[in-house]
């Protein structure tokens, strides 16, 4: 079977891509590994939340808000949102970062309220009592299928006709008469167009095709589970500012991060027993709960373009080359909006009029191009 699109990787990105354009052309979806979402999709924190990210991420997310609360027919199961809420608390010594952030968090569609330390303690019985000058409560937070979005995007590919190939690893890309050819393991296919959503690997496999990398790098994120010793599982999100860990209820245990971002080389990072220490003292420092022991420890990583925005659209100097990575930690929420407006942008036809004004061009990658400033304004209208 030919095809009109080859997207490189399964991730959420590429899912999402192929989805959109199913109805519309033959996609092809080449994957690494042995199934798709082994790595930053299948390591999400698993929160929507419009008050995470700059401006014009913000926007995105809340551009996505109605698909992933109303999605199509047979695109899933069950919900795929439902509430959580966060409680954000800061330091003596971070007030003022702590206003900025409460300024920016009432702007979001479902607004904020500073707590007093009774309700604070009513939203979350084990924070540490006097140790936090202020709080306040996001409560348009909510929890996300991260599984079942991207199952929904890729059950969705299928039944447009497209198809997915695992065990794919590209290991080399070139240009022929008729677009773009892949050369992998189970042989080599092509078609006229290139969508590189390859994650950490998306400026490597740019490089591979010859076109000019836009700075994306990976960042390791640290998580683990440790039992909290009561019923948390209506508790809300929990944080700080300036973001040096969470906790959130997940699956009768606590998922907690050191909110670590160190620069690392694509791959399948492990979690190290230091950060993990650093996230278990910084819940007991916040909190009274008391941690016997981790379940579970995981690493993954997060990939960001230098001006932390998504990267999405035409490659400036190659032909049916197109690019959608950098999506940081924002990448399932943002998964509807960017999806869409990368399928608009192969096809040729205008963005979708739902979203922000600018996009396309806030999110281009010719924003990286010599001599370009980003225009970072323009997904901020």
């Amino acid at each position: 079977m030919g095809s009109d699109v080859l997207v490189l990787g399964a991730g959420i990105a590429g899912a999402a891509a192929a989805y959109f354009l199913a109805g519309s052309a033959r996609v092809t979806v080449l994957e690494m590994e042995d199934a798709p979402g082994r790595h930053a999709t299948g390591r999400s924190a698993a929160l929507f939340s419009e008050y995470f990210g700059p401006p014009a991420v913000r926007q995105l997310t809340a551009a996505s808000r109605p698909f992933l609360a109303a999605p199509p027919a047979r695109f899933a199961d069950a919900p795929l949102l439902w509430p959580r809420g966060v409680v954000t608390v800061a330091l003596p010594d971070a007030e003022a970062e702590f206003d900025a952030a409460l300024a920016a968090a009432r702007t979001a569609p479902g607004g904020a309220d500073e707590l007093t330390a009774a309700e604070l303690a009513a939203l979350w019985p084990a924070i540490r009592p006097g140790r936090y000058a202020r709080a306040m409560h996001k409560p348009a937070a909510l929890d996300l299928d991260v599984a079942a979005v991207h199952q929904g995007f890729l059950r969705g590919l299928r039944a447009g006709g497209g198809r997915l190939l695992t065990r794919a690893r590209v290991r080399a890309l070139r240009r022929d008469g008729s677009g773009w050819v892949a050369e992998t393991p189970s042989g080599e296919h092509a078609a006229p167009v290139l969508i590189d959503a390859a994650g950490a690997w998306a400026d490597g496999l740019a490089v591979l095709a010859g076109a000019a990398p836009v700075g994306l790098v990976p960042h390791r994120r640290t998580a683990f589970l440790v039992d909290p010793g009561t019923d948390a599982a209506g508790w809300p999100l929990l944080n700080d500012v300036p973001e040096t860990f969470y906790a959130k209820p997940e699956s009768g245990a606590l998922l907690v991060s050191p909110a670590d971002a160190e620069p690392e080389p694509p791959g399948d990072p492990r979690a190290r027993d230091l950060d993990v220490a650093i996230g278990v003292d910084r819940l007991q420092e916040a909190t009274t709960l008391a941690v016997r022991r981790v379940a579970h420890a995981w690493a993954g990583l997060r990939t960001a373009a230098p001006d932390d925005l998504p990267v999405v659209g035409a490659d400036p100097a190659l032909p049916g080359f197109f690019w959608l990575a950098g999506l940081g930690g924002y990448g399932v929420q943002l998964s509807p909006a960017v999806g869409r407006l990368l399928a608009a942008a192969v096809l040729g036809t205008p963005p979708p009029a739902d979203l922000p004004a600018g996009a396309a061009a806030a999110l281009s990658p010719a924003r990286f191009a010599p001599g370009r400033q980003p225009p970072m304004g323009a997904a901020e209208h």
